[in-house]
């Protein structure tokens, strides 16, 4: 079976690494353009095209699939590749542009999503992020044949995972990287034996994961200890979970709730030693073990003291 790839993230690099391993024949990959990171701003392969390359696969990086869209020369590029390929299947994972409906029939077999929900839940970019901010028990992995809409295609295999009291995105993501890369394998296994099912998504249940802004790191110290909590592991490790003391940005990153007496205005600086730096909320307090300073790294409570020193009862400042 010929099976086109198309992602760019860690996540989807797993699921690719283990259709290689699986002996399916991959002759073209799909990513993102190269993209600056890191201090020195340089680009940077995408953790899919660094794993293509490793296996001497094509890589097509068109900035846009629309034919008639801004960049109609990188789309006739792709298309043309795309053809060339001769795929039964196209599979994509987390690759950040839309398919046109041309792509979508071109593959013999349509193109198949690993999609990190439990599908009609949480359709959109973020699914991880949310299911956690939202305080889900369980996500999932879905692979869907995909339709023109917004991950609203059939369900073809759907796989359920619990989600721990102290899962972060980015152990989740692992867990469910993992998870989708074996799913994948055996809707296609199923496929070529003409056995894959197809189910249409109920109409009820449906929930949209918006894509995460940085706006969103900002900690409001009126919420519930136990809503903060969630939205620190759901902004681990992006965009984290920020708070200010006299105008200085603080990361607040491992931490716990604890019950505490409403008796402190929410933002107050409860305790502050090796044991961690307890802030009151709207109910109950937070517990943070590890905290970093703008440009400095992520500490552990008591080493991040001996340089930033937060004194008793002050309230942190209010947050933009």
């Amino acid at each position: 079976m010929n099976v086109i790839f198309a992602g760019t993230p860690e996540f989807a690099s797993v699921a690719l690494q283990r259709l290689l391993d699986a002996g399916f024949n991959v002759p073209l990959v799909l990513t993102q353009p190269d993209r600056p990171a890191g201090r020195g701003m340089k680009l940077q392969a995408s953790p899919v095209k660094q794993c293509a390359q490793s296996h001497g696969i094509a890589v097509s990086q068109p900035r846009s699939l629309r034919l008639d869209g801004k960049y109609p020369e990188d789309a006739a590029q792709a298309r043309a590749a795309i053809e060339a390929a001769r795929a039964d299947v196209m599979v994509v994972a987390a690759y950040g542009l839309i398919l046109p409906q041309w792509v979508l029939d071109t593959p013999a077999r349509g193109c198949l999503n690993i999609h990190a929900s439990l599908l009609p839940r949480w359709r959109g970019a973020a699914p991880i992020h949310r299911a956690i901010e939202a305080g889900d028990s369980e996500t999932g992995v879905t692979i869907m044949q995909m339709d023109a809409g917004l991950d609203t295609g059939d369900m073809c295999l759907i796989e359920r995972l619990p989600i721990a009291a102290t899962d972060t995105t980015a152990s989740l993501h692992d867990k469910l990287a993992v998870l989708g890369g074996r799913l994948i394998v055996e809707a296609l296994e199923m496929s070529a034996c003409g056995g894959l099912p197809r189910t249409p998504q109920p109409a009820e249940g449906v929930t949209y994961a918006h894509k995460i802004e940085k706006a969103e790191s900002w900690i409001d110290w009126r919420l519930p200890a136990e809503t903060i909590d969630r939205r620190v592991r759901a902004f681990t490790p992006f965009p984290g979970a920020a708070g200010l003391w006299q105008g200085e940005t603080i990361k607040f990153w491992e931490g716990r709730p604890e019950a505490r007496a409403a008796d402190a205005a929410p933002g107050t600086v409860l305790a502050a030693d090796a044991a961690g730096v307890v802030v009151a909320c709207g109910a109950g307090a937070m517990r943070f073990t590890q905290l970093q300073r703008a440009g400095g790294k992520r500490l552990a409570a008591g080493d991040f003291l001996h340089g930033f020193v937060l004194p008793l009862g002050v309230q942190l400042d209010a947050t933009p």
